[in-house]
């Protein structure tokens, strides 16, 4: 069993910055990707970074050029380095795995961020 354990979250003022690490143990068989995804309140949860096995990134627009994910693949570990934070990226942050041959979705428990004005 893959397990995701987030950490790094919490409360900053607009135009900080901070960095979430997530840490995956367990069996991983085939990874296929990393990532970062958010909830804010009340909204749906979304897309915020993904790295590949391939080391191919993507961003959502809201993010680019703030945001860098980045892979530690030794120690099974994404980074999220977040910068020029502004108050709706305010969310909880889940960690996100993807690996297997009909791909499985596995998930952490999720780090609050809050950007204050």
């Amino acid at each position: 069993q893959v397990q995701l354990v987030e950490s790094g979250g919490g409360l900053v003022q607009a135009g900080g910055s901070l960095r979430l690490s997530c840490a995956a143990s367990g069996f991983i068989f085939r990874l296929k990707a990393m990532g970062w995804y958010r909830q804010p309140p009340g909204k749906q949860r979304e897309l915020v970074a993904r790295i590949t096995s391939g080391e191919e990134t993507n961003y959502a627009d809201s993010v680019k050029d703030r945001f860098t994910i980045s892979r530690d693949n030794a120690k099974n570990t994404v980074f999220l380095q977040m910068h020029s934070l502004k108050p709706e990226d305010t969310a909880v942050y889940y960690c996100n795995l993807v690996a297997g041959v009909s791909p499985t979705n596995y998930w952490g428990q999720g780090t609050q961020v809050t950007v204050s004005s």
